[in-house]
């Protein structure tokens, strides 16, 4: 049992900081990012290549990695949102689609259709716990988020900068009134949205194959996750993150795992009419 909830909390923090980078620009922009998935498809991609087929070190791997995260959050914003501010929703909807066919298309080109992974990053790469067996690289990952969503924590709570781009996030107009620069909150939060995506790529590549289209696969498990936390809620995309991980890992479990994706989806219609808020949301009124 140990095992499976470590699995399950390993997948919902890759999940969690899928919703996470989600979340931030829907509550940045007032739209969301349907090319979220591609970030993280390409994140894993450049990790595996620089790994892999270059043979960098990991020093290099990082740098080169994060500079390549940060090029497209700035393309993102720049190219895909900024033209369209004040647009009506679906045409920034369909510009992020399109953003995400134009990176699915270079994947493709550049690595092929070829599903890749990145070899076990520890030696062993598992530990034995009493009678349970874990995976050092699920406890990677765990540990890996829970240091970064502290240390997000801090930045918010605690720098100028963090504080301005909740500033800006809550509104916009008295935030320029009041001196925030809110063009550059929100290039600095479609970066750090990228950043989060390239980490879950990197994080997930050791465990599960990398490939073109696995963003489509990767945006509906962000949404069952965003909408069971609570749309639009930072602590609920973590939580939702998290519980669909695990719920994942014991239907696969005790159920089978043809049919994993099936329960995850029967448990967001659950919510769908029984807490359509989510955990943390917000009730949901109708106005008369």
């Amino acid at each position: 049992m140990l095992e499976l909830v470590l699995t399950g909390l390993a997948m919902g923090c890759i999940y969690a900081l899928l919703a996470l980078g989600f979340v931030l620009i829907l509550n940045a922009s007032g739209a969301i990012n349907f090319a979220q998935g591609e970030l993280v498809m390409l994140g894993g991609f450049v990790v595996v290549w620089l790994t892999a087929d270059v043979a960098l070190p990991w020093y290099a791997v990082l740098v080169l990695a994060v500079g390549a995260m940060v090029v497209l959050g700035v393309a993102l914003e720049r190219f895909a949102f900024r033209p369209l501010k004040g647009k009506p929703f679906v045409t920034v909807f369909i510009s992020t689609i399109g953003f995400g066919i134009v990176l699915r298309n270079v994947a493709l080109v550049v690595w092929g259709p070829t599903p890749r992974s990145l070899p076990a990053l520890f030696q062993p790469d598992v530990i034995r716990l009493g009678g349970a067996v874990i995976s050092t690289q699920h406890l990677f990952i765990v540990g890996v988020t829970l240091v970064l969503l502290l240390a997000l924590q801090a930045f918010f709570v605690r720098t100028r900068t963090g504080v301005w781009i909740r500033a800006a996030a809550q509104d916009e107009e008295t935030a320029r009134l009041l001196g925030v620069r809110t063009g550059r909150t929100m290039v600095l939060t479609f970066v750090l949205s990228s950043l989060l995506a390239g980490l879950a790529g990197f994080l997930l590549a050791p465990v599960f194959f990398i490939y073109p289209d696995i963003g489509h696969l990767l945006i509906l498990k962000l949404f069952i996750a965003v909408v069971i936390g609570g749309f639009g809620s930072v602590p609920g995309a973590i939580l939702g993150g998290l519980f669909l991980g695990l719920i994942e890992v014991l239907a696969a479990a005790y159920v089978s795992s043809l049919y994993k994706d099936v329960i995850a989806f029967a448990v967001l219609m659950l919510f769908l009419v029984l807490k359509p808020e989510g955990i943390l949301g917000e009730p949901i009124s109708e106005k008369v």
